[in-house]
């Protein structure tokens, strides 16, 4: 069941989406050769924490850290460890803030230090097949329609689309229908309506589309071992067009004293 959100819940969940987008943008500050996943960790739980916020991931179907951290040809959901960066490395975070009862969802891609040419080519994809998805979620459209922009925007690139993970509605619960897969199906899948709340996440790589999970049941890898990335928004339908919920709050205009 495709759950609408009121206006005010949209506004709350951009509140947390606001959190997410600080606590990405502190991470990518600390991302440094030397520094361990699992310290990132404490960063971002920390920093959600003195937001009034919760990760909505820490103990979320038994997952033990605050946010998902998954280096190089890791795609999504990695269990934050020992391992530590490394110049070259790209390392995606993935963040669920749960703030006054709704949910906004948000990952990005980073590279550590200076990265290849390929790496950077790969982000730059990812990013650009986020916002053609979110470009096509417009009312009246159907969820195929952003499967299909993304597709289109990593395919003509030469890059592959992970068939097995898909984006998703969020707000009032992590995960909600519609599903929305990055790769066009039989399907065009659900109409878009005013209230739609949309977790857009396309998930990438610079190999083969084929996935494996690891011995923790979380941690999901290409089986290639090509390097992937994950760019993810969670995106409001509205009449005026797309809204990006997970982005920063902006800084009140200046009053003017005559």
């Amino acid at each position: 069941m495709i759950i609408k959100k009121t206006a005010r819940e949209i506004e709350l969940m951009a509140a947390a989406g606001a959190v997410i987008a600080g606590t990405l943008a502190l991470l990518d500050e600390r991302l440094e050769p030397g520094i361990t996943m699992a310290e990132l960790d404490g960063v971002a739980e920390d920093f959600i924490r003195s937001h009034d916020a919760v990760p909505t991931s820490k103990g979320y179907k038994g997952f033990p850290a605050a946010i998902c951290i998954s280096p190089n040809d890791m795609i999504v959901h990695g269990i934050p460890g020992g391992y530590r960066a490394k110049e070259g490395d790209i390392v995606t975070f993935d963040i669920g803030v749960t703030k006054d009862g709704l949910i906004a969802d948000s990952a990005a891609t980073f590279g550590v230090g200076e990265i290849s040419a390929e790496a950077q080519r790969l982000l730059d994809v990812c990013q650009a097949a986020l916002d053609a998805g979110i470009e096509a979620a417009q009312v009246g459209s159907h969820v195929g329609d952003i499967s299909a922009a993304v597709q289109h925007t990593v395919e003509n690139a030469g890059f592959s689309v992970v068939r097995s993970l898909v984006g998703h509605g969020v707000g009032r619960d992590y995960h909600e229908d519609p599903q929305v897969p990055n790769f066009v199906t039989g399907y065009r899948g659900a109409e878009l309506v005013e209230g739609m709340t949309l977790a857009i996440e396309p998930m990438i790589t610079a190999g083969g589309a084929e996935v494996y999970v690891h011995d923790d049941e979380w941690s999901i890898s290409t089986s290639d071992g090509s390097l992937a990335a994950h760019f993810e928004h969670t995106v409001a339908v509205t009449a005026a067009g797309p809204r990006i919920l997970t982005k920063a709050s902006p800084k009140a205009a200046p009053v003017l004293v005559p």
